[in-house]
Parts: structure tokens; sequence; C-alpha cells
């Protein structure tokens, strides 16, 4: 019987994909998703048919993988970090009524940006995407300013885009109500991919016109720090 796997590749690259993701793949006849995403997967997608949309694609991309289920296909529709996460698992779940479906799990951009800065996520945290396309802007403002008043760190994805240029910084002057100027922020763009770049910086220094829709920034609660150009914050043993 055909069955739909939703699969969270992580940030780009087999390396970081789980052996589920891996095994999933090659079991499905069809692979579907955003284009550079299918990139992403290298030699994984030889043999298979490939079905790709562009940006706001997501619903298309959706249905078209149902409808290959239900003609007999088992097929993979694929999300980087985790399906779960701001990715296809949720619109699957709404709309495949009658079909198998298998989520599969990813590393998230927050996990892999959090590895490559030091210790960064050890404690509470918050994840919150600035795109306001489906959630309006005030909402957001709203969960940055509890999350910053409540001292999680906070993860922030779709941070900057040609289209909202300003939201970053006006979600930055929300914390910094909360927090000192000199926490740690952590900036990561193309986590786990090539070209990845990461910078350490503080919360009232950020250069904002050097990030982008492929950055995630991490901001420190009041107990993170850097040392030895690693950004850590404490769990709260006994050390």
């Amino acid at each position: 019987m055909a069955k739909l796997y939703v699969i969270g590749i992580g940030p780009g690259g087999r390396e970081h994909m789980t052996f589920k993701a891996v095994e999933a793949i090659k079991e499905s006849s069809v692979i579907v998703g955003y284009t550079p995403y299918i990139d992403y997967l290298g030699d994984l997608t030889e043999g298979k048919e490939l079905f790709s949309t562009g940006m706001k694609g997501e619903i298309e991309r959706c249905k078209k993988a149902i409808d290959f289920v239900r003609g007999g296909q088992t097929t993979s529709i694929v999300s980087t970090g985790d399906a779960g996460l701001y990715g296809m698992a949720g619109p699957i779940l709404e709309l495949a009524e009658d079909i198998d479906v298998e989520i599969v799990p990813g590393v998230t951009a927050a996990f892999s940006a959090a590895a490559e800065l030091g210790a960064a996520i050890m404690h509470d945290y918050a994840s919150i995407s600035l795109s306001d396309l489906m959630t309006p802007w005030s909402v957001i403002l709203k969960r940055v300013e509890s999350a910053a008043e409540a001292d999680f760190i906070i993860t922030i994805y779709n941070p900057r885009s040609k289209g909202r240029p300003d939201h970053l910084n006006e979600a930055i002057d929300l914390v910094l109500k909360y927090r000192d100027p000199k926490t740690p922020v952590g900036i990561v763009k193309n986590s786990g991919r090539d070209g990845r770049e990461i910078t350490i910086t503080r919360l009232d220094s950020i250069e904002y016109e050097k990030i982008d829709m492929l950055t995630v920034l991490l901001i420190g609660n009041t107990q993170t720090y850097i040392e030895n150009d690693r950004m850590i914050t404490p769990r709260g043993y006994n050390i």
C-alpha cells in the first residue's frame, strides 16, 4: 500500500539527515518539495519522479503529493529542518483524509545553529518566525515581547527579507526593553550548508544588512555568556 512520508531533511546535506529520512526517501518513487530543498538531496533523487514548485507553492505541493499516493505511488514530501516546525506536516494532515501518512522528524535550523555557536540553547527557549505572510505582525510582536519578558532564549526564523526589511529591527527593539544591550546574539547564515557564516555579537550591535531569509538568530537569555568564542547558556549545574 502506498504511503506518504513527510520528511524533515535537516539544514541540508545527507550528513544532517536521520537514517529514517534517508530510508524513506529511498523507499519512495516520487519526491515532492520546494526546488532548492530537492537539490539538497543530491543523488538520493536519482531514478525518482520529481515534483517541485517555487516559493508560496506549499499547498500545491501538498495536494500533488497526496494525489501521487492516491495513485498508488509511495511519495516523500520534504521540508528543511523539521517538517513539523514551519514545514509541511500541518497542511498535509489537514488535507490527507484517506491515505497513510508518516511524519519523519529532522534537525531544525535552531538546533543546527546552536551546535555551531556552542551551547546557546541549554534552557527554556521560544521559537518565533518573523514572517507575517500567515500570522499578523501584531501577533508576532506580542510573542516576541512575551518571550523577552519571560527570559526565554529566543530563536528567530525568517528574520529579514526585501519585502519586510525593518521587521527584525522592530523585534530587537522590543527585546531590548527586557535584556541588557550586551546580551549575546548568535547569527548563523546557511547553517549546516556550504557558505555557512557564523557571527557572535551582542543585542545592540547587530548588522541588519547582513541578515536574510537564510539566517537564523539565537538571542541569549539573561544568563547567556561568551567563552572562547562560544555562546553558552548555563543549565544550572553546580560546576
